[in-house]
């Protein structure tokens, strides 16, 4: 069984599938790219938590990027943020993103109840 969870015409916020939660890319708001960070984690882990899921659950990560020049502050949001010992497969690329001002879109596949 197939559940959408806070669907709308062009996607779903969440889609469970066979106990794995997928999330649609998050976005934060804020001028720098560890404000970004901060805020669009803390739209993950409300996403998670709707999900019945968890930080010490997500098996994968896409982190977009506008620069890659922000890979180190966006990293230092990043590491403080994942529990020690429960790191994801994860991957981090460059890409143009949806508007000019934002800096950073993380992509979440965890595993849920």
């Amino acid at each position: 069984m197939i559940e959408r969870i806070d669907t709308g015409p062009r996607m779903s916020k969440i889609v469970k599938h066979n106990g794995v939660a997928y999330l649609c890319g998050q976005v934060g708001d804020g001028d720098t790219v560890a404000d970004q960070t901060r805020d669009c984690l803390s739209r993950v882990d409300a996403l998670l938590h709707k999900a019945g899921s968890s930080r010490e659950h997500i098996l994968q990560a896409t982190i977009w990027l506008a620069d890659m020049k922000d890979f180190a502050d966006m990293n230092s949001v990043w590491d403080a943020w994942v529990p020690k010992g429960f790191a994801p497969a994860r991957a981090c690329g460059e890409a143009k993103l949806a508007r000019e001002a934002l800096k950073v879109e993380i992509i979440i596949v965890a595993a849920c109840d």
